[in-house]
């Protein structure tokens, strides 16, 4: 990055930031501190309203704008394809919202650069294949659940577990306040206290039914950042198999998230999984069908058997 380039990276930094210290800047530009002090003066110089406070840092008058600038053919594919995505993966709303986006960027950029962008972005393509009727309905669910987030207000809905309690029902009432969304493995997922649970719960957009939003408001916790809250690890259980390794490379792709450890044999793989409850790999164990055979815990490996015997009955 050459001074010029570097200046007007420091101005668009200090019109996206309220206050930056020269110790920051230098740090992100990996330059020497004396040379932010020059490259401010050159700016201040030319025209540019910076504002210096002794020990706090430098800043932009109210007001000052710089003008768009020009984007390289790499950074509008960037800014298109997450156009892209938010057009395919939000709600109706986002999606016009991104396609006006799309427009504005195509028309801020040379016909060279447009071009280039374009034949870059026919050889990448975002594919997201989903039911149609469900993925409807969470598009629905994520604007009414991020509107409640906004207003903070709470929201009720009928939740589908993916085990049944004890009672064998696998649906039931939830009222929550909702803290954030995020997307986890191609499903969308909401964060919010549980007024059953009274404790953080994690819900799927894709399992909830009868969603509104209520009058009842709710207060954001001074503590909760959604960009650093990492949910707790209750993988309490173990599992361990014997694996035919032809299918080895199936099964990290399949359940990547629960493997421990793994141990390469002569004739075999020993694979071992840390899970909630054991039911919650089950489908996938028994897609594996005889290539693979589970060693622990006996509970699980009864299971099995009696599900065999079912499948058994029917041929």
């Amino acid at each position: 990055m050459n001074k010029t380039e570097r200046q007007l990276a420091i101005t668009l930094e200090l019109q996206r930031s309220k206050t930056l210290r020269a110790e920051d800047l230098a740090s992100q530009f990996e330059t020497s501190v004396r040379t932010i002090y020059r490259d401010i003066q050159a700016l201040s110089e030319a025209g540019v309203p910076i504002l210096g406070a002794p020990g706090l840092g430098y800043s932009l008058i109210e007001g000052y704008f710089l003008p768009p600038v020009r984007f390289t053919a790499e950074e509008a594919v960037s800014l298109l394809m997450g156009a892209d995505f938010i057009e395919q993966r939000l709600d109706t709303d986002y999606g016009i919202y991104a396609k006006s986006a799309k427009r504005k960027i195509e028309a801020t950029l040379s016909e060279s650069v447009r071009n280039e962008s374009r034949l870059v972005r026919e050889t990448m393509r975002l594919l997201h294949i989903g039911e149609q009727s469900t993925e409807a309905r969470v598009k629905t669910y994520l604007n009414q659940v991020r509107d409640a987030i906004l207003k903070q207000c709470k929201i009720s809905f009928m939740y589908i577990k993916k085990m049944p309690g004890t009672d064998g029902n696998r649906k039931n009432k939830r009222v929550v306040s909702p803290y954030g969304l995020t997307l986890v493995h191609e499903n969308w997922v909401l964060l919010a206290y549980c007024d059953m649970r009274q404790e953080m719960r994690h819900f799927r957009l894709s399992r909830m039914t009868e969603l509104s939003m209520l009058e009842e408001q709710f207060l954001l916790p001074n503590d909760f950042d959604l960009s650093s809250y990492r949910p707790p690890d209750n993988r309490d259980e173990s599992i361990i198999i014997r694996a035919n390794p032809e299918i080895a490379d199936k099964i990290i792709e399949a359940v990547n998230f629960y493997i421990e450890s793994i141990e390469e044999r002569k004739e075999d793989v020993i694979f071992q999984f840390r899970v909630r409850y054991p039911e919650e790999i089950l489908h996938h164990l028994l897609g594996w069908g005889g290539d693979i055979e589970v060693i622990e815990p006996k509970s699980l490996r009864f299971k099995i058997r009696e599900v065999a015997k079912k499948i058994l009955e029917h041929y």
